[in-house]
């Protein structure tokens, strides 16, 4: 929790609810430990998206396809392709993604990245918090001028704002790239990045470059 607890349980019972089917699939995932983005960030990503109404989006981290299928909730007219390459995975986003009009792309992101097609209007990372950096050079050719690429659970639950000896040793490889990503969107030419405590934390980039 990297904000106070009282003040995201008031935020939630504020929040839109989910279509039954979501609610389900929310609540499976719960049971069975599957990650999947956190409420204040649905209400987050929701206003995003209905604010700026992307035609093509890509998501990298399916999981179980919660949030693409969150997203295909709101913006029913969106393209969306995501991008999932483990296998416990894959085998729940076939069923949940099933008839959804979603591209799933199964392999890892850092190949697949390299053989797509851009651009895409919005990109939402949500993978590997270790893998950022590697994907990020792909994703700025990926993303459209004037496009947003939003990327969750920045913050590591409030350790990332530690030097790397406040940290478990076992963390600190994902500390260490995680403050050199951060570091590289915040001040990358043609970018515009804010960090903003919602959720694990969400960095939201703006292509602004010509």
């Amino acid at each position: 929790m990297i904000v106070n607890e009282l003040i995201t349980g008031y935020l939630a019972s504020l929040a839109h609810d989910l279509p039954p089917e979501l609610e389900k699939l929310k609540e499976k995932a719960g049971k069975e430990q599957v990650p999947i983005i956190r409420d204040d960030m649905l209400e987050f990503m929701r206003f995003l998206l209905l604010k700026e109404k992307p035609k093509t989006i890509l998501e990298i981290g399916t999981a179980v396809g919660f949030s693409a299928l969150f997203m295909k909730s709101v913006l029913p007219e969106a393209n969306i392709t995501t991008v999932e390459k483990v296998e416990m995975r894959l085998k729940e986003a076939r069923k949940n993604l099933d008839g959804s009009g979603i591209r799933l792309i199964e392999g890892g992101a850092e190949t697949v990245l390299r053989d797509l097609d851009g651009p895409f209007d919005m990109i939402f990372l949500d993978a590997a918090k270790g893998q950022y950096g590697k994907f990020w050079t792909e994703c700025k050719r990926l993303l459209n001028k004037g496009g947003l690429m939003l990327t969750d659970n920045v913050l590591l639950e409030g350790s990332i704002a530690k030097s790397r000896f406040g940290v478990e040793r076992r963390d600190r490889t994902i500390h260490e790239r995680m403050r050199a990503f951060l570091r590289e969107i915040t001040h990358t030419e043609g970018y515009v990045t804010v960090i903003l405590p919602v959720g694990d934390g969400v960095a939201l980039t703006y292509k602004n470059n010509t």
